[in-house]
Order: structure tokens, then C-alpha cells, then sequence
């Protein structure tokens, strides 16, 4: 018998929310037209530039507006109409804003693209995607140049910074502009094409429509602890909250994630978001480090944050104690793309103070699971306690499953693979579901079983609802017959002070088919030894089960990873066959 844990409003909150989607819905109107053209919201700060030599630049729903009004005229005087596709390769800065408002004013498709990406990544994105304009800065300038040969539907390029681009636009020296009259999309109108790859095969664009970010708000709200509202409502109007009514003078909210602005994460998770509640977000272009993330907060009052479990490992290992050296108003810590594991949960909560809530969810669908803890806050009717370790709940208006291969839900305890279903609790479409593959129909209807749609991700449900992260479907290995997911031992070795990071992968092997190996990035201040592989074994072996621990540890400089923070085991997986295939070759 499970004891129902307190303060637990979950199954209240599901039961009585409901989506509220109107039929015409643009997120350029939303997230920044409608405060522009309020007198009492115009001049509220938009974005923050941080500078890290320089006072920061501030910018309001106003500035964002006139000169997304000014972008808007320029892309249609070139052609761009609506359904067309536009590159933006921008990282986080104001001119990134104004380039994704102009876009959706004219009812076009935002694509964004990080600056991250290679010739050849972006060459495919380009090509596949059928962009007729990309607006880039001094840095992505080049590269697009270069492309334009092969890719026969971009017509050019429209610069932000001085002399890039075929184009040049300055957002901050429009004069006088016309207002553009917003295009009247539908709520189920494309906005935005995000290409996301998977382990086989090319990379697929998502494309996502306007009344997903409808449908991330439920997630956004709970996972950032209310976001600065402080309702005296009861739980019977929880769901008030989620509507477009933004959040009350005087009480302060800041956002800042170092999550890039080109990637699900960075763009449905805290960029539009907190403009969709008239907020200001702090824009950082430069590299992440812990010093960074910590200072930038400081300087900024950040109140709210989405840290991925890379980041939060840096800055758990860079600043045991960060109270000692800076002075934090956080309020709120959402973290995703891995699993945030039981000492990271911890160092937020008793360095930081706060509770950090796991959030997951995929480009296709995306901010669906996660926790609710209010971080010790008082509202009647809202949130739920958070389990260290765990992914989370469902969040109100999504119906969740782990499922089998057959459809059908698996018991509590049981791996499965985490699903949504196209229709929530009460019968009614879920608006956070992507419009399908770009171009490939039959990958979207392999995404589905019946009306559940497959993650590709492992958890297990616990009696409580809460889901457990087994790891992506293909990260999980058999070792001498048991099951193993990488996660769980990746977390225990985090746990020792020599280990900054970690990633476990099969080693091939004849006898036990595969043996369990760890790629290890070691702390600052510890060396490579055997002495330190042999402490770390029996560190995991005291933790897990026997099985567990990792016969194999390699230390390496930096463990390879996504443009969104994900380790790619996949490399280090293939790696290891390529070392046993040429091991074999050199016996044979």
C-alpha cells in the first residue's frame, strides 16, 4: 500500500483543467504585439542583453515590435508569403526576437538553425527544408554564403550585424514604420520547423504548430513554480493561470537559460514563454561556464532558470558552496534533456535552495512530464511534491503512459516506453503535438501506435504515477543477461568527487556479450590512475547492484554532445564496436 504523499494536488489539477484554444492563434501576436500595443505593458523590458565587459542593454515589447514591423516589410518586399520557410541563424540576442516575430507576422515558418551546426548539417537543413531566405550575423554570414550554390530555393541572406549578409538590417535604426497587420493564422497553422536528429538515418523536421506553445504553457507554469504569480485561488481555478492574462504589476520575474534559442528547449521552454507572460529573459551568446551561469544570475536577480544536468554538474563541482560567494533570488529551477539523478537534486536543494523540478518532453511533444514542488511555497491547490530521481508526473492536459510494444500500458515497475495520447483525460485534443515529419509521412506514422505517440524514450511508473528514466531505448544494453540502463550508473559515479561527468556504453565482448564501460571526465584538481579507476568501481559496487558496476573506465577530456547538452552515447557506442571489429580483424 503506497502512503499519498502531502501537499499533493496532481489529481486535482489534471481533473480540472481544460485546454482553452481559440481558433485563430499567432505567437508573434502573444508573446509580444499584444504588450507592445498596451500602454501600461509597451516600455516592460523584453530582453536583456548580458555583456561581459559592458553594462548590460535592455529592450522593450515596443522596441521588439517596431522593428520586428520594420523586418516584416523587408522579408515581404523580398518575397517571403505565408507557409514559406525562414532560416534564422542567430544565437541568443535581440535581433533573434525580432527576426521570429517578423517571420510569424507574415505567417511564414520560423526555422531555426544554431550556429553550432557544420557546412554540411546546415547545407541539409537548407536543402530539405525548401528555406527562401536566411537572416544571419557576422558569424553564420559565411557559411550560408557559401551554401547558396546548393541550395536553389534560398534566394539570400539578410544580415543583423555590419556587412554580413546579402542584405543589411539594422533593428535598432528604423525610424518611422508602419505597423504590419498580423497574418491571421489558425491555432493549428505551422510556426516553426526544428530538424531533430535521431540515431539512424538523416536528421527530420518537426514541424510545430502555433498552438503548441498553448500546449507547453501547463508545464512552463507548473515547472517554474507558478513563475511569479502568487494566486489566492483555489484549486477549482488552477487552470486560470495558463490563460493570456500575463502576471501582475510589480512582482518580479526574470528568465534566463543557457539553453540556445535554435532549439526546442531554448525556444518553447523559456523564450516564448516568458514573453507569452510579458517577462524579461537575459540573452547570453558567449560560452557556458559555471562562473558564468552563477554571476549572470546574480547580476540579473534571475528568478527563474532552465539548467540542463550538464550545466547544473559544472556548477555543482565549480561551487560546492555558492552561497559563500554570490547572493541568488532564484524562485524556481527547471532541468531536462537527461536525467537530473539524485545528487544534482540534492545540491539544488540544499545549495541553492531550491527544489529543482525535471521536466521531459521532445521536440515533437514536448514539456509533458515533470514536477510541480513550489519549492516550499503555500497555494492552495497547486503542485506536487517532487521524488529525487524521478522524471516527474504528467503535467494538466496530457495524458501519459509508459506503453508496451503492443500499445498497452505496462504495470507499475515495468519498463515501457513513455507515450502521449493525441486526447487528454477528457476526450478533448491535446494542442502540444507536432504536425508531423517535414516531408516524410511514413516516419510520422511510425511515431504512432493507435493514438499514442512513442518518445523513444524507457521509464518506469511507479504506484504513485511518477516516472523513472531507463534511458533512450537505444542507450539501454544487456550485460551477461541483465538490463542495463546507463542513467542510473552515470548518477553514481557523478556522486564522487573526482567524476565531473560520465557516460556508460556496452563494450562488446564474446563471453558476456557486452561488458559495461564508462567514459569518465574527471573534476578539476584529480589525475588519470588506476588507484582512482579501481575507487571508482568500488564506489559504484556499493551503491548498485554488482552487475552494475563498470568493468571498463576510460578517462577522456570531454564526453561528445548534442547542440541542446545530451551526451551522444551513440558515438562512444560505435566507437567501442569499431575497436572490438578491429581487434577481430587483427586476430583473424
Amino acid at each position: 500500500m503506497t502512503t499519498r504523499l502531502p501537499s499533493d494536488n496532481h489529481a486535482t489539477m489534471l481533473a480540472q483543467f481544460r485546454w482553452q484554444v481559440p481558433a485563430s492563434f499567432n505567437i508573434a501576436e502573444v508573446c509580444v504585439k499584444r504588450w507592445a500595443n498596451h500602454a501600461h505593458t509597451a516600455q516592460r523590458t523584453a530582453v536583456i542583453t548580458h555583456q561581459a565587459d559592458a553594462p548590460p542593454i535592455s529592450h522593450s515589447f515596443a522596441q521588439v515590435q517596431h522593428a520586428a514591423d520594420a523586418l516584416s516589410h523587408v522579408l515581404a518586399a523580398r518575397g517571403v508569403k505565408a507557409g514559406d520557410r525562414v532560416a534564422v541563424v542567430l544565437p541568443q540576442r535581440f535581433e533573434t526576437v525580432v527576426a521570429y516575430m517578423a517571420i510569424w507576422q507574415l505567417g511564414a515558418v520560423v526555422m531555426p538553425l544554431s550556429q553550432l551546426f557544420g557546412p554540411e548539417a546546415l547545407q541539409y537543413r537548407l536543402q530539405d527544408s525548401g528555406a527562401v531566405l536566411a537572416v544571419v550575423d557576422a558569424v553564420s554570414s559565411p557559411t550560408v554564403a557559401e551554401l547558396k550554390s546548393s541550395c536553389p530555393a534560398l534566394r539570400l541572406s539578410i544580415g543583423v550585424d555590419a556587412g554580413s549578409g546579402d542584405v543589411g538590417f539594422d533593428a535598432l535604426t528604423q525610424n518611422e514604420v508602419e505597423e504590419w497587420p498580423l497574418h491571421p493564422s489558425l491555432a493549428h497553422d505551422p510556426a516553426v520547423l526544428i530538424y531533430t536528429s535521431g540515431t539512424t538515418g538523416p536528421p527530420k523536421g518537426a514541424l510545430i504548430p502555433h498552438q503548441a506553445l498553448i500546449g507547453n504553457l501547463t508545464g512552463f507554469v507548473c515547472s517554474q513554480n507558478w513563475f511569479g504569480f502568487s494566486p489566492t485561488a483555489q484549486s477549482s481555478n488552477a487552470h486560470s493561470h495558463f490563460d493570456h492574462a500575463g502576471l501582475p504589476q510589480g512582482s518580479h520575474a526574470v528568465m534566463w537559460s543557457p539553453a540556445d534559442w535554435t532549439w526546442t528547449g531554448g525556444l518553447m521552454d523559456a523564450l516564448l514563454p516568458s514573453l507569452y507572460f510579458g517577462r524579461p529573459i537575459v540573452a547570453w551568446a558567449g560560452r557556458f561556464s559555471a562562473e558564468l551561469a552563477f554571476g549572470l544570475m546574480q547580476q540579473h536577480r534571475v528568478t527563474h532558470t532552465f539548467l540542463f544536468p550538464t550545466a547544473l554538474k559544472a556548477m555543482m563541482k565549480a561551487y560546492p558552496h555558492p552561497a559563500s560567494q554570490f547572493h541568488l533570488e532564484l524562485q524556481a529551477i527547471m532541468s531536462a534533456g537527461e536525467a537530473v539523478g539524485d545528487a544534482v537534486f540534492a545540491y539544488c536543494q540544499d545549495q541553492l535552495g531550491v527544489t529543482v523540478n525535471e521536466m521531459f518532453g521532445q521536440t515533437e511533444v514536448n514539456y509533458i512530464v515533470g514536477n510541480c514542488a513550489m519549492n516550499g511555497d503555500t497555494m492552495d491547490g497547486v503542485g506536487w511534491p517532487a521524488k529525487p530521481g524521478s522524471m516527474g508526473r504528467a503535467y494538466p492536459g496530457h495524458r501519459v503512459a509508459v506503453i508496451d510494444q503492443e500499445g498497452v500500458e505496462c504495470p507499475d515497475d515495468v519498463a515501457g516506453d513513455v507515450s502521449l495520447h493525441r486526447f487528454d483525460m477528457h476526450g478533448e485534443p491535446d494542442p502540444i503535438f507536432f504536425l508531423g515529419y517535414w516531408k516524410q509521412p511514413e516516419a510520422t506514422a511510425n511515431k504512432f501506435t493507435g493514438d499514442w505517440c512513442r518518445t523513444g524514450d524507457l521509464a518506469t511508473r511507479d504506484a504513485d504515477g511518477y516516472l523513472w528514466y531507463q534511458g533512450r531505448a537505444d542507450d539501454v544494453f544487456k550485460a551477461a543477461g541483465y538490463r542495463i540502463g546507463p542513467s542510473e550508473i552515470e548518477n553514481c559515479l557523478v556522486k564522487h568527487p573526482a567524476v565531473a561527468n560520465a557516460a556508460v556504453v556496452p563494450k562488446p565482448d564474446a563471453d558476456r556479450g557486452n561488458l559495461v564501460k564508462a567514459y569518465v571526465v574527471l573534476a578539476a584538481g584529480f589525475a588519470a590512475t588506476d588507484a582512482l579507476v579501481q575507487e571508482l568501481q568500488q564506489h559504484v559496487r556499493g551503491l548498485l547492484a554488482p552487475y552494475e558496476y563498470p568493468k571498463e573506465i576510460e578517462f577522456i577530456d570531454a564526453l561528445p554532445m548534442t547542440t541542446t547538452g545530451k551526451v551522444q552515447r551513440r558515438l562512444l557506442r560505435l566507437r567501442e564496436e569499431e575497436r572490438a571489429d578491429s581487434i577481430r580483424l587483427t586476430k583473424g
